[in-house]
């Protein structure tokens, strides 16, 4: 897999490239080191619908209890929601198997500390080195020391029950609203919180059946709900990803908001309330230019990190603020949860329409959205960082930022969860753009794919 942790967490093809026994391992480490502060330290687990969520949650589990630590499966939850019951839990570490918006080969384990937030980087690095190591020299727990695993399924409910009483009196009866859950984890939480509140609730891709998550559904692929919002005149559409971690919308013209513009909604909304702590938002380089634009013209700074929600949240404590996040649709509102969450997201959005009285298009307009490109190149996931030791593929970007350093900008990046090398280019002309992304994109394949 090359390294273990990526900006999300550890991740692969499940039984491939993520396997049981390095799960067991990382169960294993991971339990010892929380043995520093807690002499049975006790983990919360859930997982996504990927059907190998329960063999690598089997495996990950012995290795925690053959270490001396206890469990807590709570099982099939977005991973907001395990953020927020490793708290409520008093747990000592919260674990979530899940591979986000990717198809369902893919799985993921992504551990959060006692606080809901993701480990440091110096502990990553620790459990990665034992997971790569060919020794085990940590003691083997016998007897009554062993872990024990306790399911509690209903745990959820706490998290249902905290969204739904988020925003107070937010009444949505007389909405009519479109969630598409991605066969994922969301299923069962968003429409019980939606209908909860009084919404007039219709719901596309909530069957999973272990091998249909993100397939032609979810925030990656949007043309569903936009499909659905359109012939059905639904007020706002809303699609999630795979573990519930990002949400993308689509108003009632079936015209598609990403993370950005929803962002843009967000601050402006609680810089008018006086909400917007340090009157700040944190947003990555992938950012659109239009949302620094409209930042500047209401007097909201802004702060750009790499491209990852933990960088994201980082800055965010760092400087202060309470809202933050990415294009993609991860946004951290951190008054309320310490990681993306596509329902609280959604939520924010609901509040703004309800406390304003307008259409999801009518408060969409301070955010003009600039032309952008943006494609992913596939490549090898053991070369991904190597685009820029390869002296074609550096010349060729080389020039390509020359060309836009006065008329707009070029970003090459690799992928943190997927085998991919992300193109963007930023301009006028949307035609040229694509020519010219395509052909970094081709050269990048030819190199390293």
């Amino acid at each position: 897999m090359g390294r273990l942790f990526g900006t999300d967490g550890v991740r692969g093809v499940a039984n491939s490239e993520l396997t049981p026994i390095m799960a067991y391992k990382i169960g294993r480490i991971t339990a010892n080191i929380l043995k520093r502060e807690s002499v049975k330290p006790k983990i919360i687990l859930g997982m996504d619908t990927r059907r190998s969520g329960a063999m690598l949650g089997a495996a990950l589990s012995a290795g925690i209890c053959s270490a001396g630590g206890d469990i807590i499966n709570i099982g099939i939850v977005p991973t907001p929601a395990l953020a927020f019951l490793v708290r409520e839990l008093k747990g000592d570490a919260g674990i979530v198997i899940t591979a986000s918006h990717n198809t369902m080969e893919y799985n993921g384990i992504k551990i959060f500390n006692s606080e809901g937030f993701k480990l440091r980087d110096e502990l990553e690095e620790e459990i990665e080195v034992f997971v790569f190591s060919d020794k085990d020299c940590l003691p083997s727990i016998t007897g009554k020391d062993i872990g024990n695993i306790i399911e509690d399924y209903k745990a959820l409910d706490l998290y249902v029950d905290y969204m739904a009483g988020i925003y107070g009196s937010l009444n949505l009866s007389g909405m009519k609203i479109a969630i598409d859950c991605a066969e994922g984890a969301t299923y069962r939480a968003a429409p019980a919180i939606l209908k909860r509140l009084g919404a007039d609730l219709h719901t596309i891709h909530n069957e999973p059946n272990g091998v249909n998550i993100n397939e032609n559904c979810g925030s990656t692929h949007m043309e569903a709900i936009k499909k659905f919002v359109i012939e059905n005149s639904m007020d706002i559409g809303i699609a999630f990803d795979g573990d519930g971690d990002r949400c993308l919308m689509v108003d009632e013209k079936g015209r598609e908001l990403d993370g950005d513009q929803i962002m843009s909604v967000c601050a402006h909304f609680m810089k008018e309330q006086g909400l917007l702590s340090k009157n700040t938002l944190v947003i990555t380089t992938m950012s659109n230019m239009g949302l620094a634009l409209m930042a500047r013209d209401n007097n909201i700074n802004i702060k750009r990190t790499q491209v990852g929600d933990k960088f994201v949240l980082e800055e965010m404590l760092e400087v202060g603020a309470v809202l933050g996040g990415e294009q993609s649709g991860h946004v951290i509102f951190l008054k309320h949860n310490t990681t993306g969450d596509g329902i609280l997201t959604a939520l924010s959005i609901l509040n703004v329409m309800k406390l304003k009285g307008e259409a999801l298009s009518d408060i969409n307009i301070r955010m003009k959205v600039m032309p952008q490109v943006l494609l992913g190149a596939k490549v090898s996931n053991t070369k991904k960082y190597d685009f820029d030791k390869v002296e074609e593929i550096k010349n060729a970007i080389s020039l390509l930022e020359e060309a836009y350093k006065d008329r707009g900008r070029v970003l090459i990046r690799a992928s943190g969860t997927e085998p991919l090398v992300r193109v963007m280019i930023e301009g006028e002309n949307i035609v040229k753009m694509k020519e010219e992304a395509n052909t970094i994109k081709e050269l990048i394949e030819k190199h390293l794919g």
